[in-house]
Formats: C-alpha cells, sequence, structure tokens
C-alpha cells in the first residue's frame, strides 16, 4: 500500500495527493494526518489534489472526514487544486464537502489559512 507524504510549512502540514487513491491509502492518510498534527501542532492542513482525476463517493466523504478530524484537532483544511471534473462528480454525488474550505492553488490556500508563504525562485534571495 502506498503511503501519501505529508510535509510540514510553517504550521501547515501540506498534503499533495500523487498517487491513485484506493480506499485503504485514503485511510491510512487520515491516521497518518492525524498522528501528524498531533506531534506538531499544526494549525491547518492543505491537501493538494492536482493530480487527483477521479474521486468516487468514499474518497470524497473522507475529505470531508478528514477536515472534521483536523477542526477537533484544531487545525483548518482547506482542499486546493479541484479539477473541474472532480467537482464536477462530487457535486453529482452529492457532496457537499461540508466545512472544507477550497483555493484554486497552494498559494490561495496558503492565504486561506493566514499561511506565510515561504520565499521560493530566482528574486527569493535573503537581503542583509
Amino acid at each position: 500500500m502506498e503511503r501519501v507524504p505529508i510535509l510540514k510549512i510553517g504550521q501547515v502540514l501540506l498534503v499533495s495527493i500523487q498517487v491513485d487513491l484506493q480506499d485503504q491509502t485514503v485511510l491510512a492518510l487520515q491516521e497518518d494526518l492525524a498522528d501528524r498534527i498531533v506531534r506538531t501542532g499544526a494549525r491547518g492542513v492543505i491537501i493538494d489534489i492536482t493530480a487527483v482525476d477521479i474521486v468516487d463517493s468514499f474518497i470524497g466523504r473522507m475529505f470531508a472526514t478528514i477536515a472534521s478530524m483536523s477542526r477537533l484537532m484544531d487545525a483548518e483544511t482547506v482542499v486546493v487544486g479541484m479539477r473541474p471534473a472532480v467537482a464536477i462528480t462530487l457535486v453529482e454525488l452529492g457532496l457537499s464537502l461540508g466545512g472544507v474550505r477550497t483555493a484554486l492553488d497552494l498559494e490561495k490556500g496558503m492565504r486561506l489559512l493566514g499561511a506565510p508563504l515561504p520565499a521560493i525562485g530566482p528574486g527569493a534571495v535573503d537581503s542583509p
């Protein structure tokens, strides 16, 4: 079974889903994420689903469950990078992802959480 990596950026945990989501993968992610929130004291979780092509009702419900679980542990969740086909599928399945905030990309998701954006790229040189 593949595991989804969880990266820490300041007070935010970033979950970038780059694998085909199977039910067991999502259940493992839920447990891993809960553990990381507790260990790190993260205040936000960003789930990047840019690479996700297809969702089913189980996966859709798990996004809402992860957001509820994170909220109980004082961490807000934002889902970023949702493709139009995924959004259409979720609506057709009647899943509203209640309580889950969404953003078009990672940068907007970080801003929703009030998290500072890391300086990267050619213009991101520290000045004295």
